[in-house]
Protein backbone atom coordinates (compact mmCIF):
# COMPACT_ATOMS: atom_id res chain seq x y z
CA UNK A 1 0.00 0.00 0.00
CA UNK A 2 1.36 3.41 -0.96
CA UNK A 3 0.84 6.61 1.03
CA UNK A 4 0.81 10.07 -0.48
CA UNK A 5 3.13 12.65 1.04
CA UNK A 6 2.16 16.31 0.88
CA UNK A 7 5.55 17.60 2.04
CA UNK A 8 7.72 19.78 -0.19
CA UNK A 9 10.87 18.24 -1.70
CA UNK A 10 9.80 14.67 -0.90
CA UNK A 11 8.56 11.88 -3.17
CA UNK A 12 4.88 11.92 -4.11
CA UNK A 13 4.30 8.57 -2.36
CA UNK A 14 6.06 6.19 0.02
CA UNK A 15 5.28 2.50 0.57
CA UNK A 16 3.66 1.21 3.75
CA UNK A 17 6.25 0.34 6.39
CA UNK A 18 8.25 3.53 5.79
CA UNK A 19 9.67 5.35 8.81
CA UNK A 20 10.67 8.97 8.21
CA UNK A 21 12.99 10.91 10.51
CA UNK A 22 12.26 14.64 10.66
CA UNK A 23 15.45 16.45 11.65
CA UNK A 24 14.82 20.02 12.74
CA UNK A 25 16.53 22.85 14.59
CA UNK A 26 15.57 23.15 18.25
CA UNK A 27 13.40 26.17 17.50
CA UNK A 28 12.17 24.81 14.17
CA UNK A 29 8.52 25.13 13.18
CA UNK A 30 7.58 21.51 12.57
CA UNK A 31 3.78 21.82 12.95
CA UNK A 32 3.20 22.48 9.26
CA UNK A 33 5.15 19.39 8.14
CA UNK A 34 3.62 17.24 10.87
CA UNK A 35 0.02 18.19 10.11
CA UNK A 36 0.51 17.92 6.33
CA UNK A 37 1.82 14.41 6.96
CA UNK A 38 -1.14 13.46 9.18
CA UNK A 39 -4.01 14.84 7.11
CA UNK A 40 -3.05 13.43 3.70
CA UNK A 41 -4.32 10.04 2.50
CA UNK A 42 -5.10 8.76 6.02
CA UNK A 43 -7.89 6.75 7.65
CA UNK A 44 -6.53 6.82 11.22
CA UNK A 45 -3.53 8.38 12.89
CA UNK A 46 -1.83 8.29 16.28
CA UNK A 47 0.07 11.25 17.70
CA UNK A 48 2.57 10.16 20.36
CA UNK A 49 3.21 13.42 22.18
CA UNK A 50 6.19 13.67 24.50
CA UNK A 51 6.47 17.45 24.10
CA UNK A 52 2.91 18.77 24.55
CA UNK A 53 -0.30 17.65 26.27
CA UNK A 54 -3.30 16.11 24.49
CA UNK A 55 -5.13 19.42 24.79
CA UNK A 56 -2.29 21.22 22.98
CA UNK A 57 -2.20 18.51 20.29
CA UNK A 58 -5.94 18.97 19.71
CA UNK A 59 -5.44 22.74 19.38
CA UNK A 60 -2.72 22.15 16.78
CA UNK A 61 -4.90 19.74 14.79
CA UNK A 62 -7.79 22.19 14.86
CA UNK A 63 -5.58 25.12 13.82
CA UNK A 64 -4.28 23.22 10.77
CA UNK A 65 -7.70 21.77 9.80
CA UNK A 66 -6.78 18.15 10.46
CA UNK A 67 -9.82 15.85 10.81
CA UNK A 68 -9.84 15.07 14.54
CA UNK A 69 -12.27 12.18 14.10
CA UNK A 70 -9.34 10.19 12.63
CA UNK A 71 -7.04 11.01 15.55
CA UNK A 72 -5.84 9.11 18.56
CA UNK A 73 -3.46 10.87 20.92
CA UNK A 74 -1.00 9.43 23.41
CA UNK A 75 -0.25 12.07 26.05
CA UNK A 76 2.93 11.26 28.01
CA UNK A 77 3.10 14.53 29.96
CA UNK A 78 -0.16 15.28 31.79
CA UNK A 79 0.12 12.63 34.50
CA UNK A 80 3.74 13.53 35.23
CA UNK A 81 2.70 17.18 35.54
CA UNK A 82 0.16 16.20 38.17
CA UNK A 83 -3.06 16.40 36.12
CA UNK A 84 -5.36 13.47 36.86
CA UNK A 85 -6.37 12.00 33.54
CA UNK A 86 -8.55 9.08 32.51
CA UNK A 87 -8.11 7.52 29.08
CA UNK A 88 -10.94 7.79 26.55
CA UNK A 89 -11.47 6.06 23.21
CA UNK A 90 -9.19 8.49 21.42
CA UNK A 91 -6.90 9.90 24.13
CA UNK A 92 -4.49 7.64 26.00
CA UNK A 93 -2.09 8.44 28.83
CA UNK A 94 1.13 6.94 30.13
CA UNK A 95 2.87 8.12 33.29
CA UNK A 96 5.78 9.96 31.66
CA UNK A 97 7.86 10.19 28.43
CA UNK A 98 10.23 7.52 29.76
CA UNK A 99 7.43 4.93 30.07
CA UNK A 100 8.72 3.40 26.85
CA UNK A 101 6.92 0.08 27.38
CA UNK A 102 3.64 1.99 27.76
CA UNK A 103 4.31 3.98 24.57
CA UNK A 104 5.05 0.76 22.68
CA UNK A 105 1.90 -0.94 24.03
CA UNK A 106 -0.44 1.92 23.04
CA UNK A 107 1.19 2.03 19.58
CA UNK A 108 0.73 -1.72 19.13
CA UNK A 109 -2.93 -1.55 20.24
CA UNK A 110 -3.63 1.35 17.86
CA UNK A 111 -2.22 -0.57 14.90
CA UNK A 112 -3.95 -3.83 15.84
CA UNK A 113 -7.36 -2.17 16.39
CA UNK A 114 -7.56 0.05 13.31
CA UNK A 115 -7.73 -0.67 9.60
CA UNK A 116 -6.92 1.14 6.38
CA UNK A 117 -4.19 3.71 5.99
CA UNK A 118 -2.59 4.47 9.36
CA UNK A 119 0.03 7.07 10.22
CA UNK A 120 1.99 7.69 13.41
CA UNK A 121 3.70 10.89 14.46
CA UNK A 122 6.17 10.72 17.35
CA UNK A 123 6.91 14.22 18.61
CA UNK A 124 9.57 13.89 19.79
CA UNK A 125 12.44 11.44 20.12
CA UNK A 126 14.46 14.27 21.67
CA UNK A 127 12.07 14.63 24.62
CA UNK A 128 12.02 10.87 25.17
CA UNK A 129 15.82 10.83 25.23
CA UNK A 130 15.80 13.71 27.73
CA UNK A 131 13.84 11.52 30.17
CA UNK A 132 15.20 8.08 29.27
CA UNK A 133 18.54 6.63 28.21
CA UNK A 134 19.24 7.22 24.48
CA UNK A 135 19.97 3.55 23.81
CA UNK A 136 16.60 2.55 25.34
CA UNK A 137 14.89 5.18 23.20
CA UNK A 138 16.64 3.86 20.07
CA UNK A 139 15.45 0.38 20.97
CA UNK A 140 11.80 1.45 21.30
CA UNK A 141 12.02 3.47 18.06
CA UNK A 142 13.38 0.34 16.36
CA UNK A 143 10.41 -1.65 17.70
CA UNK A 144 7.87 0.97 16.55
CA UNK A 145 9.47 0.92 13.08
CA UNK A 146 9.02 -2.87 13.10
CA UNK A 147 5.31 -2.41 13.94
CA UNK A 148 4.95 0.04 11.02
CA UNK A 149 6.34 -2.60 8.66
CA UNK A 150 4.17 -5.33 10.16
CA UNK A 151 1.00 -3.24 9.80
CA UNK A 152 1.79 -1.56 6.45
CA UNK A 153 1.70 1.89 8.08
CA UNK A 154 3.96 4.95 7.94
CA UNK A 155 5.51 7.14 10.63
CA UNK A 156 7.13 10.54 11.11
CA UNK A 157 9.57 10.84 14.03
CA UNK A 158 10.82 14.25 15.21
CA UNK A 159 14.45 14.75 16.31
CA UNK A 160 16.00 18.08 17.27
CA UNK A 161 19.47 18.03 15.74
CA UNK A 162 20.89 20.84 17.89
CA UNK A 163 20.27 19.00 21.16
CA UNK A 164 22.03 15.68 20.50
CA UNK A 165 25.69 15.26 19.64
CA UNK A 166 26.50 14.24 16.09
CA UNK A 167 27.19 10.61 16.98
CA UNK A 168 23.73 10.17 18.52
CA UNK A 169 22.02 11.91 15.60
CA UNK A 170 23.79 9.55 13.19
CA UNK A 171 22.76 6.50 15.23
CA UNK A 172 19.12 7.57 15.06
CA UNK A 173 19.43 8.38 11.34
CA UNK A 174 20.70 4.85 10.75
CA UNK A 175 17.36 3.39 11.92
CA UNK A 176 15.28 5.14 9.25
CA UNK A 177 14.43 4.57 5.59
CA UNK A 178 14.04 8.27 4.88
CA UNK A 179 15.17 11.62 6.28
CA UNK A 180 13.51 15.03 6.05
CA UNK A 181 15.85 17.83 7.10
CA UNK A 182 14.25 21.14 8.05
CA UNK A 183 16.68 24.06 8.40
CA UNK A 184 16.38 27.28 10.40
CA UNK A 185 14.91 29.16 7.45
CA UNK A 186 12.15 26.59 6.95
CA UNK A 187 13.81 25.04 3.88
CA UNK A 188 13.14 21.31 3.45
CA UNK A 189 15.69 18.83 2.10
CA UNK A 190 15.12 15.11 2.04
CA UNK A 191 16.82 11.78 1.43
CA UNK A 192 14.56 8.90 0.41
CA UNK A 193 17.29 6.88 -1.32
CA UNK A 194 16.87 3.77 0.85
CA UNK A 195 13.23 3.24 -0.12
Amino acid sequence: MDYRLAIENTPETVPGGTGILLLHPSTGETDRIDTDFLKTDTDHFLVISTRTTAREVKQKLSHYDVDESKAEILDTLSIERGYSRRSTDNVHYVSSPDDLEGVLEVTREFLENTEGKRRISLDSITEMAYYADESRVRDVVRQILGLLREHDSVGLFHLSKGVHDEEHVEKFMGLFDAIIDLDRDGEVNSDFEKI
